[in-house]
């Protein structure tokens, strides 16, 4: 399928298109948390280079995944591998830009990965399917100390480098135009440049139930809701795809924000 869409991507024809609130001047995808669904990453992809195919554009457009590529599915190996093939691909060809963030899944599978004491947290949402993807048995029940150490020391030989290289450099935030991207949120009536990389990959509540006081949208994941969730100032695509099978997109930058998505055994 990734194939498929680079394929689209390159041979892109531009059709008739409409014009478009601010995100730059780019038509940027902003994609939900994946959580080790590789089928579905897939399948959203060649949706994302059929819907871009639509507009009148001669440029390419930019990819923004928000963060939570591991842990609750057992592909998030194969996620990592696709991450890092779009990143190539839009390095060596450049017909379309990629911007990663980091989730608070990613910080976590780092932390453990200089700490075994985080393994019992990390296990309980999820990092045993991430353990799996790796070829590493999951751990049953919470474990001592010494045998969380083995579980890190073997985690630790079956990541690839670039795999780890891959997630030390995942961004906390992007920006394009009247749009900023993070994973989980911003806190409530503080300065973009004093957010603490703890509230922009945990916060929840006091994001959701307060008005941020940004002067732009926020495009996030990191809360799943069954149907994603446009608002004037703040946007949420975190479709809960481990649970649902929906992965979720938003288009912005080519008219009003437009989701795109694909369902765990659509039509391919």
């Amino acid at each position: 399928m990734a194939a498929t869409m680079f394929g689209k991507l390159f041979g892109s024809k531009p059709r008739s298109g409409s014009p478009g609130r601010d995100a730059g001047g780019r038509v940027v995808y902003a994609i939900g948390d994946v959580h080790g669904q590789l089928d579905l990453l897939d399948g959203l992809l060649d949706q994302v280079a059929e819907d871009y195919n639509q507009l009148d554009r001669q440029d390419g457009p930019v990819l923004v995944l928000l963060g939570d590529y591991c842990d609750r599915g057992v592909q998030t190996k194969g996620v990592i591998d696709r991450l890092i093939m779009l990143q190539d691909v839009a390095l060596s060809h450049s017909v379309y830009d990629i911007r990663l963030l980091m989730g608070n899944h990613e910080e976590t599978l780092l932390s453990f990965l200089e700490d075994s004491s985080v393994g019992p947290a990390w296990l309980e949402f999820g990092g045993g399917e991430t353990l799996i993807s790796y070829g590493l048995p999951r751990p049953r029940g919470r474990g001592d100390p010494e045998q969380w150490e083995a579980v890190r020391e073997a985690f630790v030989a079956a990541l690839p480098d670039k795999h780890r290289l891959f997630l030390s450099r995942l961004e906390l935030s992007a920006t394009y135009g009247d749009y900023l991207f993070v994973h989980a949120g911003v806190r409530p009536g503080v300065a973009l440049e004093r957010q603490t990389a703890q509230d922009l990959l945990w916060i929840r509540n006091e994001f959701l139930d307060w008005p941020h006081g940004l002067p732009m949208t926020v495009v996030h994941g990191h809360t799943p809701v069954e149907a994603a969730f446009v608002g004037s100032d703040r946007i949420n695509v975190d479709t809960g795809a481990y649970a649902t099978g929906v992965l979720t997109a938003v288009r912005l930058g080519a008219g009003p924000p437009h989701l795109v998505q694909f369902r765990k055994g659509a039509a391919n």
